[in-house]
């Protein structure tokens, strides 16, 4: 028992040689890696950056017997620090267990790895360090990137105007016929919203204010499917679903955040056509933002043909 103690808390690289099948294999380790970034599921850890601190240790195949001092014939160090960085700069995560995830699986998509351990622990959390720690071998996740190309949607912005218009229907529809995937933003409803004179809690009710009217949208019309988050997103554009979107997740885990407000809900559904790379953005009875960074184009309330 003792030893097993030790080793549930000791360095990766000493579990790798106790969990080694066969001889251990040669063993490349990152240690105390510590960055400062915006992560957890807690409200306490939004719109604030804590330090977390990864150990790494990958096995790998043998050297070749003709190596000749070759950098670029091994799995470098900068391989483990750049899969870290990747993944943190993709999107705000809630969990470490995901980051630990996707980090031993970017590394495990190199050819000379054959396991990943990947430890990764809160130092700002409470008085120890608190984390996870996962292995993973290379036959447990995908053998090569997905080089799928996302395809780049229409999105059409409705201003409130345009919700209630007896066009809606038929703007759909036309939409509906072209191939690109379609995707709906809405800005706020026309009720009042509560006040708070605080910056972070206000842009949570101004961005809740939005979701409630992608609702009343999606109630318009059963083919319009309010979803939330990347992965929906993703599926919906890859099957023809027509979304309408809810803007809270992604902009609040989005590493690099837009500068428009959630009060400018033009200028914001043109950050979010532009993070995916749409084709164009119809703005029905809005005005047109300032440097919007995707194709607009702006059509008048009465205008049935888009």
């Amino acid at each position: 028992m003792p030893s097993e103690i030790h080793l549930a808390f000791a360095h990766p690289s000493e579990r790798s040689e106790a969990t080694a099948p066969r001889a251990p294999l040669d063993r490349i380790s990152l240690r105390n890696h510590i960055v400062e970034v915006e992560i957890g599921a807690f409200q306490a850890e939004r719109g604030t950056t804590q330090r977390i601190c990864f150990n790494v240790v990958v096995e790998v195949t043998p050297l070749p017997a003709d190596l000749d001092d070759d950098v670029d014939r091994i799995l470098s160090y900068d391989r483990v620090t750049e899969a870290i960085a990747h993944e943190l700069s993709e999107e705000r995560l809630n969990l470490l267990e995901t980051l630990a995830e996707r980090v031993a699986e970017r590394i495990l998509l190199e050819p000379q790895a054959v396991r990943a351990f990947v430890r990764i622990e809160k130092l700002d959390r409470g008085p120890g360090a608190l984390g996870v720690e996962i292995v993973r071998a290379r036959d447990q996740v995908a053998s090569e990137v997905d080089s799928e190309e996302r395809p780049h949607p229409r999105l059409m912005y409705l201003s409130n105007s345009a919700i209630d218009s007896a066009n809606l229907t038929g703007w759909i529809d036309q939409m509906e016929c072209r191939k690109r995937p379609l995707i709906l933003c809405v800005g706020a409803h026309e009720l009042a919203t509560p006040q708070t004179g605080h910056k972070w809690t206000q842009r949570r009710i101004d961005l809740l204010a939005i979701e409630q009217n992608a609702w009343r949208l999606a109630a318009k019309d059963d083919r319009c499917v309010v979803v939330a988050t990347r992965t929906e997103l993703d599926w919906a554009m890859k099957n023809g679903q027509i979304c309408v979107w809810a803007p809270s997740k992604i902009v609040l885990d989005a590493v690099d955040g837009p500068s428009a407000a959630p009060s400018d809900a033009v200028a914001l559904a043109a950050w979010f056509a532009a993070t995916f790379e749409a084709g164009e953005m119809i703005v029905i009875g809005a005005a047109l933002p300032d440097n919007p960074g995707v194709p607009l184009r702006a059509v008048d309330v009465e205008q049935t043909q888009l």
